[in-house]
């Protein structure tokens, strides 16, 4: 893969120019895209930028988020053409720090759940995940050492982990969602994929203006290991994964625990289609009312089989997501961090489905900031990730956990 740490120190050190920089990423996506296929469009001659903290860092965009120069079709017919007047704020935030939009990558249907061409770049022969699947697959496969997706129930988390990247789903709205396709308001949240943790964190300080995020590794952790049974059981390589990362963890000198939920949290994890399914009822209630034959089939059944829910099941979902909140930074007043699996386990066979978000989606409705960790691969080249998860507002103090986790696994 190519890291953007690696590229910036070689700019610094005038080893590098931008311009070969960006080079470096454009002859790689030359290389692998006609077999990868995570791009729907490709900018056409990119240009390095000279300034900035991301000079010279190529960055692919999920087809959810609006570019200006671009199309943003969002994997639907129903958009196909459809051109943006302008940049999304987390676009801007990008270019303004210097890196250079290359591409636009695929996303499955209005990030739900109809898949997309993409390989996966570890075996081709598994899903990369999904929805930001060209965007974790672009960095897996060493086409771009940055990409951007977003996160409703695993969106990032998940096809990080299929595709044996980093990633971080930061604390909610952390990055502007503003001129992203709205699937549900409460849920949605933009995050990053690079190659490891260093670079996402570098990436997440430039683009916020916040050098903390840059977080140095956490030294002597206090982990609490969270298997979420309530989420169901592991899958191929899910145990093994979560059990290697745990024992590497303790091995470099953290202190290592299991903690059990409070039932409050376990309800909330059972609340979170509520939450995402009334708020993407009015979200999609053009698409749906108007364009409903052509809507994708598989986000058409979710919307045909949720339109049950109430005013009153959301609003009491939303009680038991507050409820939850408080529990969970209760429970990390005793722990520096949670280590959680990534997804069930390896990516599953075949191209017909993303996976399982069973493991991501409670992170996502409480808010909280997730970094994915490959922790280890099974048999078939394929990868397992743990999330190193922190309290709401502690984007940082997860990044050092992250990074002392990355480093024992080693």
């Amino acid at each position: 893969m190519i890291s953007l740490a690696d590229q910036l120190r070689r700019i610094e050190q005038g080893a590098l120019t931008p311009e070969g920089a960006l080079a470096e990423s454009l002859a790689a996506i030359d290389a692998q895209e006609g077999t990868i296929k995570a791009f729907v469009t490709r900018a056409k001659n990119p240009k390095a930028q000279t300034k900035g903290p991301l000079r010279g860092i190529a960055v692919g965009i999920k087809d959810i988020i609006d570019t200006v120069d671009m199309p943003t079709e969002m994997g639907a017919a129903i958009y196909r053409g459809n051109q943006p007047r302008a940049d999304a704020p987390v676009v801007m935030a990008l270019k303004r720090a210097g890196a250079s939009v290359v591409g636009k990558t695929t996303t499955t249907a209005f990030a739900a759940n109809d898949p997309t061409p993409t390989l996966n770049p570890c075996n081709h022969g598994h899903t990369p995940g999904g929805s930001s699947s060209g965007s974790a697959a672009a960095v897996g496969a060493g086409m771009l050492p940055l990409a951007v997706g977003t996160q409703t129930g695993g969106s990032v988390i998940r096809p990080a982990s299929f595709c044996g990247v980093a990633a971080i789903k930061p604390s909610y709205r952390l990055l502007p969602p503003v001129g992203v396709k709205c699937f549900s308001w409460t849920l949605d949240t933009v995050g990053l994929f690079a190659a490891g943790v260093e670079d996402v964190a570098i990436a997440l300080a430039a683009i916020t203006g916040r050098s903390e995020l840059n977080a140095p590794e956490m030294k002597s952790p206090r982990i609490g290991v969270v298997t979420q049974d309530f989420a169901g059981p592991t899958e191929m390589g899910g145990a093994k994964g979560l059990q290697h990362a745990a024992r590497a963890a303790a091995k470099a000198g953290a202190s290592v625990r299991e903690l059990k939920m409070p039932e409050i949290v376990a309800e909330a994890w059972r609340i979170h289609n509520v939450v995402q399914q009334f708020e993407a009822h009015q979200a999609f209630a053009w698409e749906y009312g108007e364009n409903y034959d052509a809507m994708p089939p598989l986000l058409r059944r979710r919307l045909d089989d949720s339109r049950h829910y109430t005013a009153a099941d959301y609003e009491a979902a939303r009680v038991v997501a507050a409820k939850a909140r408080a529990a969970l930074s209760d429970i990390l007043r005793d722990v520096d961090v949670l280590l959680a699996l990534s997804a069930p386990g390896v990516p599953p066979k075949g191209l017909d489905s993303t996976g399982d978000p069973r493991f991501n989606q409670l992170w996502t409705l409480l808010g909280t900031p997730c970094v994915n960790v490959p922790a280890y691969v099974a048999e078939g080249n394929l990868p397992v990730g743990v999330q190193a998860i922190t309290d709401y507002g502690a984007d940082a103090k997860a990044i050092a956990a992250a990074r002392f986790i990355e480093r024992a696994l080693r």
